[in-house]
């Protein structure tokens, strides 16, 4: 039985996948692929079906890491049942994320950094243009939740 994990922010196109692709790298690493499903989201409709945004899609093949034929989708309600974790990138992510749900009875819903040490938001590069802090942000969370994960 997979763990089935969906990260989740505004557009899908930045932070969100930049998660999905770290995650699947660290449990490639860890020889553990066959133990979880990783995806990603949006709660916006704003980029459906756009690809991952270049500067993020570099961040992450800086580091040896492919994103090729991810494209943005938005969130269903459905989608609280089929994923076991469901991990939003920020404060405005969650709130969107529970709206869509109808809350949050099973506990699913979490935002990264609450499974670090530095509690708040993954820094938004969209608008901080700073795709270096997102990339420690998403690497810490992801290195911490699969940490939790295997314990």
């Amino acid at each position: 039985m997979k763990t089935k994990i969906l990260f989740v922010c505004h557009g899908n196109i930045c932070r969100s996948p930049m998660a999905e692709f770290i995650m699947k790298d660290l449990v490639e690493k860890a020889g553990k692929s066959e133990k979880y499903e990783i995806a990603s989201a949006a709660t916006s409709t704003e980029e459906i079906g756009n690809s991952v945004y270049p500067p993020a899609r570099q961040k992450l093949a800086e580091h040896g890491i492919s994103c090729k034929g991810k494209t943005a989708r938005q969130i269903t309600k459905a989608d609280y049942s089929y994923y076991d974790l469901i991990i939003g990138m920020d404060t405005y992510n969650m709130r969107n994320m529970l709206r869509c749900f109808g809350g949050d009875k099973e506990g699913k819903v979490h935002k990264l950094m609450d499974f670090t040490s530095r509690k708040g938001d993954v820094a938004d590069p969209w608008y901080t243009g700073n795709f270096d802090a997102t990339w420690r942000d998403c690497l810490e969370g992801c290195t911490e939740l699969l940490k939790r994960l295997e314990e």
